[in-house]
């Protein structure tokens, strides 16, 4: 009966090991190049990297001139941003009580970590000077779809209903731009594109590294095999002839305006 009471209370969790997340992860700040782009940081502007990780990407807009504060919810992720000697905070986003300070409020793969989107809005819309920029990147629609599918299936047979469990939210273009403008922002660009995206080491480490929340759900002895079954019915999707893994992500990219 502990056991049990251990399983059901780690459950729907996600932890953040910062030295799994830059073996297995680290194409998530490689990838985010197109999003500082976008952003187009000026030297000398004030802004907040939001849902910062562990600084990888906040330490190349911190080169570009820019004075930027990182925050994210994992205290282990900050105290690896902090290592890069970046000014980076613990914060929960969805609590966000920032004066409007920054010139821009940037985001890189983390507001998909965040399921009540309406106060995260609220919070970058207070955290922004007037004609301050939010310029961000998600997943968007479809994201990882045969990924959830295939732990899903595989969960579904061993008696668990992984639906309470998703900690994503993954919002269609129309979706999310109706918010940004209910929040107050004009928007400016907004779409939806499919990257799939090579895995370094694997689908049972992304697993491990994203899906911890749907693994928690069954005891630890159980969770190899787990992974394992969910990769055979995801390797007709995902895996190549050369037997590399792939994850088919869709990303959402956006910049708006406060007026």
């Amino acid at each position: 009966m502990a056991a049990e009471a251990k399983v059901q209370e780690e459950a729907g969790r996600q932890h953040w090991d910062p030295g799994r997340y830059a073996r297995v992860a680290r194409f998530v700040a490689d990838l985010g190049m197109p999003v500082v782009e976008l952003l187009a940081p000026k030297p000398g502007e004030r802004i907040l990297d939001l849902g910062c990780g562990d600084g990888a990407l906040t330490k190349k807009l911190a080169d570009t001139g820019v004075l930027v504060v990182g925050v994210d919810a994992s205290r282990e992720q900050i105290a690896a941003a902090q290592r890069l000697g970046l000014d980076a905070r613990v914060v929960d986003a969805e609590n966000l009580s920032l004066p409007p300070a920054f010139d821009a409020v940037f985001s890189n793969a983390a507001l998909h970590w965040m399921k009540k989107p309406d106060a995260v809005l609220a919070g970058v819309r207070r955290a922004l000077k007037p004609g301050g920029r939010f310029v961000g990147e998600m997943g968007g629609a479809g994201n990882v779809a045969a990924c959830i599918a295939a732990l899903t299936a595989a969960m579904v047979r061993r008696g668990v209903d992984p639906a309470p469990l998703n900690p994503w939210y993954f919002p269609t273009p129309e979706e999310y731009a109706g918010k940004l403008r209910s929040a107050g922002f004009d928007v400016r660009h907004i779409e939806l594109f499919a990257r799939p995206t090579p895995l370094p080491t694997g689908l049972a480490d992304w697993f491990d590294t994203f899906g911890e929340a749907f693994l928690c759900a069954v005891p630890a002895a159980e969770r190899a095999a787990l992974k394992a079954e969910a990769e055979a019915l995801a390797a007709p999707a995902l895996r190549k002839p050369d037997g590399s893994w792939f994850a088919d992500y869709v990303r959402l990219r956006f910049a708006a305006v406060k007026p």
